[in-house]
């Protein structure tokens, strides 16, 4: 499934917008505080294992490289998919270090979101000055894609 539209999940459910931006929280001021004590302009992979070593120094539970299988017509596929980050038991999160997002990165995140089953996402991209990180909310129930 290839996402064209991404709304905005306060129009529709402000409480559950709400919501998520709290449990993204601590999170999201990980990943503030490696960008602002490293900088930019690295390679992504610094900046995954900075984020790992602050989620493990805060007590946020987390799995690097989270490999998952997809399946396919019953049958699981032989090749696996990883996201950079699984935390919280609820949230991927993808690292990454280049001048601008675009669609590619977002659809990567999304399609892992879908395949692997987990209803909240993180891009956050580590390149420019000021860090850019966007949020996705899944819903499982309609397959919309939400942003918060």
């Amino acid at each position: 499934m290839f996402y064209t539209q991404v709304n905005k999940l306060v129009d529709v459910n402000p409480k559950l917008a709400i919501e998520l931006k709290n449990y993204c929280y601590d999170l999201n001021g990980c990943c503030q505080q490696v960008h602002k004590e490293l900088g930019p302009f690295l390679n992504e992979y610094i900046y995954q294992d900075a984020l790992a070593i602050l989620f493990q120094e805060k007590g946020i539970p987390f799995q690097k490289e989270y490999y998952f299988n997809v399946s396919f017509h019953g049958e699981v596929l032989k090749h696996v998919h990883y996201a950079d980050f699984y935390c919280k038991g609820k949230v991927f999160i993808e690292c990454k270090a280049i001048e601008t997002l675009t669609a590619v990165q977002r659809q990567q995140l999304w399609n892992y979101m879908r395949l692997g089953k987990v209803k909240i996402g993180i891009l956050c991209n580590f390149a420019p000055i000021r860090e850019q990180c966007e949020h996705y909310y899944l819903d499982d129930q309609t397959g919309m894609l939400y942003m918060f």
